[in-house]
């Protein structure tokens, strides 16, 4: 059966409207729910919509201020500290974001850090707000669970830890790198339990050592990072960057949110921006990435692959094909939010007009 399909506009409307239903003020409501439909919208379906029921019952418990007072807490020329007061996490890093950015204008790269902050969907998102600029945006994230033990242990001491980078071209589709420092970021495995979907091998392993595909035992146990040891030790160093450097939560200080919906989570995060012209022409640079984009896909490739990918491409057409064709909404997540709007009395999401 096919997934019904929404429009991005629809689904900004829809979730604007159930954001103010459990309390957001209508501006703030607004930016978070942009945000969201933007992560669907680029195929990131671990992040958006399906999000929603979740922040809902955080707010509606008490677990996240829907009136932060998000403030620079302490700032140099290239850096600053943003207090975000508990606020949504999409509200924090977008003001993380900007001011990375002006400050990178200023000093040609800027370092902003965050605590006190919660969940904010996609890296890609922040780091992609850089482009707009033509600048180069990182950034860096605790996960909001631990679903990682240090390598060869069993104690979930690490998350997913998620890093992006944006990176500017001319003529052809920025270089948009967004991963979990684990093989799936756990919002997958959460798209595929609501899908009724298995795990392939190698996204999760049972305390036993042994492969676990059904995302509905997933809390039987734990994620698996990328590249082994060396995945380890970049979840490890991330957390270090986003977390401890801001004094905000890390190791077996991070609140499990998606089981405790009452406690302060503290989520520390981290953006860097980069500005080209502090180096040279930003057009020339612009021209050499997309030399390097050409030579990459043009390359020689093993026999059967049909066309060699940058990171952010795939993410780039499906953009373009779902701003065609509309949103895929699986038939389970629509009924989960059918309930959502039946509880909280606004319009549901097929109801919302485009």
């Amino acid at each position: 059966m096919t997934n019904p399909t929404v429009h991005v506009r629809q689904l900004e409307r829809y979730m604007t409207t159930t954001l103010q239903a459990v309390g957001l003020p209508a501006d703030d409501a607004h930016t978070v729910a942009q945000l969201m439909a933007e992560a669907d919208l680029q195929g990131s379906d671990g992040h958006g919509v399906i999000r929603l029921p979740q922040y809902c019952k955080r707010i509606q418990a008490g677990g996240v201020n829907t009136r932060p007072q998000i403030r620079v807490e302490q700032e140099r020329a290239a850096t600053a500290l943003i207090h975000g007061d508990n606020g949504m996490g999409h509200l924090v890093m977008k003001r993380a974001a900007e001011l990375a950015i002006a400050k990178a204008r200023q000093s040609g790269m800027a370092w902003v850090g965050s605590h006190f902050s919660n969940h904010a969907g996609p890296a890609s998102l922040y780091a992609r707000m850089a482009l707009e600029h033509d600048m180069i945006g990182l950034y860096f994230a605790v996960g909001n669970a631990n679903h990682l033990p240090p390598w060869g242990g069993l104690s979930m001491l690490l998350s997913t830890n998620p890093i992006a980078a944006a990176i500017p071209a001319g003529e052809e589709a920025p270089i948009v790198l967004d991963m979990a420092t684990t093989v799936a970021a756990y919002g997958k495995v959460k798209a595929k339990a609501q899908r009724g979907e298995m795990m392939p091998e190698g996204w999760m392993m049972d305390r036993l050592g042994q492969p676990l595909l059904d995302p509905q035992r997933s809390e039987e146990g734990f994620l698996l990072p990328i590249g082994g040891y060396k995945g380890y030790g970049l979840a490890l160093v991330v957390g270090l960057l986003a977390g401890t450097l801001n004094g905000a939560a890390m190791g077996k200080d991070v609140v499990d949110f998606n089981h405790d919906v009452h406690s302060v989570t503290d989520t520390g995060q981290a953006i860097a921006i980069v500005d080209p012209a502090a180096f040279g022409e930003v057009s020339h640079f612009k021209q050499q990435v997309d030399v390097l984009i050409r030579d990459i896909r043009n390359s020689e490739r093993i026999p059967g692959v049909d066309r060699i990918w940058l990171p952010g491409e795939q993410s780039h057409a499906r953009r373009a094909a779902y701003l065609r064709e509309g949103i895929p909404i699986p038939s389970a997540l629509m009924q989960t939010l059918d309930r959502l709007s039946e509880q909280l009395n606004v319009p549901t999401l097929s109801a919302t007009a485009p």
